[in-house]
């Protein structure tokens, strides 16, 4: 019985640690990547504009081949919505907010049934007439407890990774 008194402080006192360290990490985040891609800004723009063409190199879709994706409206224009559904990398919603033609386009993405959207942008800067930077970054707010876990998860590495499979397909064009 006694064992069984000391397991249960143990278990209780590991868990009232998680929550006061969960209670001190930041819950708001910021992630993305840049890189430079041996192509012209106009033809870039018009690849990463489309949200469905995101399928094709983002490193969630990769990560799960079966996810379930659902488009409605205009893709490339504000408005346009993407909602997926998936067992490995979750379920959420990307809608386009704003399209600066040639230079940048927003969305905000909603996590998980999450009301509170998440703002990401694509940022493009010629750099030369055969090059250009392209930036994809997320701004947001993890609640508490779940912004623990930012301490184990770098979303960077999935920007980057991201932005590493679109230079891939764009530079094969």
């Amino acid at each position: 019985m006694k064992i069984l008194k000391y397991l249960l402080f143990i278990i209780l006192g590991l868990v009232g640690l998680i929550l006061i360290v969960a209670a001190v990490v930041p819950k708001e985040f910021h992630a993305g990547s840049e890189i430079v891609i041996q192509k012209p800004s106009k033809e870039v723009f018009e690849y990463v504009k489309l949200i469905r063409n995101q399928g094709n190199y983002d490193n969630w879709s990769r990560q799960d081949p079966n996810i379930e994706r659902h488009y409605e409206g205009t893709d490339g224009t504000p408005g346009f919505t993407y909602t997926w559904k998936s067992k490995k990398v979750g379920d959420g919603k990307q809608v386009l907010t704003k399209v600066d033609e040639g230079k940048r386009v927003e969305m905000d993405l909603f996590f998980n049934g999450s009301d509170d959207p998440n703002p990401s942008y694509m940022e493009l800067t010629p750099i030369d007439s055969t090059s250009t930077k392209v930036a994809w970054k997320i701004d947001g707010k993890m609640p508490y407890p779940f912004n623990l876990m930012s301490l184990f998860f770098d979303m960077n590495k999935d920007f980057a990774a991201g932005l590493s499979n679109l230079k891939e397909i764009l530079e094969k064009q």
